[in-house]
């Protein structure tokens, strides 16, 4: 008793700051304190969005691992309308043509503004044409993390789809029916969205290993018949090339890596989306043989193609922070210097340490270029939203060695411009351009020119490339736009860097 009234005289003092309270038992009644097994998980979607505490105005947040097959977002947004829910900010790391259904959401008043790397088809068409009436706000991954480090894109309710999970939450990309393998971009929301909340396909037996997310970081578990279709993780802009073009400019953009004075024993490298970007890997191996050269790390979206140079020991790891085909989701699995990393890890160019700034060599694509090296990945020649910002400025600023690869021209239209229809990566980042008409350097850098020559591999001026260009195809119609500005291009510091206006019909 004594000891029981000094706890209670301890407690109501009111000595000092730290206002302290007695221990009372519970667990007879508390039904908290008897500590459910099963308390994150929701018999169902409606179930779970409603304990998420979700209202309307709030932010909800994606990722983008399975990208064209995924089918978390429609799910989850057609369930969201269903409850009757307004006035969302969606923030997905990116979007693709499978998420039309977005479109009839807009319209009902469902979701008003949306954060996202990159926006394509039908969606991308009505956005361009003026859906939306807030402009969408387009970011590079990196930048992604940046925004949302900060606090302006504060998330309320991460909805991750993953392919397997046990009861608390752990999970990864990498075991389940559905393997998109690396969970990069979702594991920036799981660690920072306010509640999260997991669609798996199976909860497996607790503790599910390796992670990818943890237990610590979920608070809600549905169970869903599919969150993605892994079949198409590896279709369109991921696909290996058998264009002879797009050969043609992989084997010169190989011959540039070669010679530039970055090709020794330990370099890095990242391939971007592309074709011939993604071939480039096939015509580095048989220089890295010869001249018994293997890479220190690849980075970024990580292919079949690179897995294959890893396990043959050309490529000594794999930093994946999105696995771009079912090989690469696999060699997660079975690879231990296969090495799942987030966005934050990748790119973000205000944490501690951004693997980007490791990089020897980038090759990455382009839809457009103009003049002075400016690149444009977003719009089209038409001036309609059909791409994504991805981490196309991240790495071209940070590597030491950044190429670009793209025809000089795709059908009648030029692909060297006199300025850029949407600005997202400058020039000053730039300093190769490859193509199938031939190779320019950016002046900046003076000693790649002299590398080059020096092998024996001519270069022209890129306003010798545009040249030849408008003599292909003449000069194109100015796009007409209207004043009404229909998405803001973010750079990765978060600063405004273009804006894209509606197309005038």
């Amino acid at each position: 008793m004594a000891r029981q009234q000094n706890i209670l005289n301890l407690c109501s003092s009111t000595q000092g700051t730290q206002k302290l309270s007695p221990f009372k038992d519970v667990s007879k009644t508390d039904s908290q304190a008897q500590k459910p097994r099963d308390k994150k998980l929701c018999s169902s979607l409606e179930d779970a969005i409603r304990r998420s505490g979700l209202k309307d105005g709030m932010t909800i947040s994606f990722h983008h691992a399975f990208r064209g097959g995924d089918l978390t977002i429609n799910l989850v947004m057609a369930q969201l309308a269903a409850m009757g829910f307004k006035n969302l900010t969606l923030a997905s790391s990116s979007l693709a043509d499978c998420h039309s259904p977005l479109i009839e959401h807009i319209r009902n008043g469902v979701v008003t503004k949306i954060y996202t790397s990159g926006l394509r088809g039908p969606l991308a068409e009505e956005i361009s044409r003026g859906l939306l009436q807030e402009p969408v706000q387009i970011h590079s991954h990196g930048g992604r993390v940046n925004l949302v480090q900060s606090g302006e894109l504060s998330i309320d309710v991460a909805f991750l789809g993953v392919p397997a999970c046990d009861e608390f939450g752990n999970a990864n990309g990498f075991t389940g029916k559905a393997c998109c393998g690396s969970l990069g971009y979702a594991r920036v929301d799981a660690e920072n969205a306010k509640t999260v909340v997991l669609l798996t396909e199976e909860v497996r037996p607790y503790p599910h290993h390796p992670l990818s997310i943890c237990q610590d970081q979920v608070d809600l578990i549905v169970p869903v018949d599919r969150v993605g279709d892994a079949d198409k993780i590896g279709a369109g802009a991921t696909r290996m090339t058998s264009n002879p073009r797009e050969l043609l400019i992989a084997r010169r953009a190989a011959d540039v890596i070669i010679n530039s004075g970055y090709f020794k024993q330990g370099f890095s490298m990242q391939t971007g989306t592309g074709g011939a970007s993604l071939a480039v890997v096939r015509f580095l191996e048989n220089k890295m043989r010869s001249q018994n050269i293997t890479a220190g790390f690849a980075l970024g979206g990580i292919t079949a193609a690179m897995v294959d140079l890893h396990e043959k020991g050309l490529i000594e790891k794999l930093l994946d922070v999105q696995s771009f085909d079912s090989g690469a989701a696999a060699s997660l699995a079975r690879n231990p210097n296969h090495v799942e990393i987030s966005a934050n890890q990748y790119a973000n160019f205000t944490s501690k340490g951004a693997s980007v700034d490791q990089l020897d060599v980038v090759i990455l694509s382009a839809l457009e270029v103009d003049t002075k090296f400016n690149i444009n990945v977003l719009t089209g020649s038409d001036g309609v939203l059909r791409g994504a910002s991805g981490g196309h400025c991240d790495t071209a600023v940070a590597s030491k060695l950044s190429i670009i690869v793209a025809p000089l021209v795709r059908g009648r239209i030029p692909t060297i411009v006199e300025s850029v229809t949407t600005l997202i990566t400058p020039g000053s980042s730039i300093d190769i351009l490859v193509t199938d008409h031939g190779i320019a350097v950016n002046p900046a850098r003076p000693e790649l020119a002299e590398r080059l020559q020096e092998a024996g591999i001519q270069t022209v001026s890129i306003d010798d490339l545009y040249r030849r260009a408008l003599v292909l195809t003449g000069k194109p119609k100015p796009i007409e736009f209207t004043d009404r500005v229909v998405a803001v291009v973010r750079y990765r510091d978060g600063s405004v860097i273009d804006v894209v206006n509606q197309i005038k019909e």
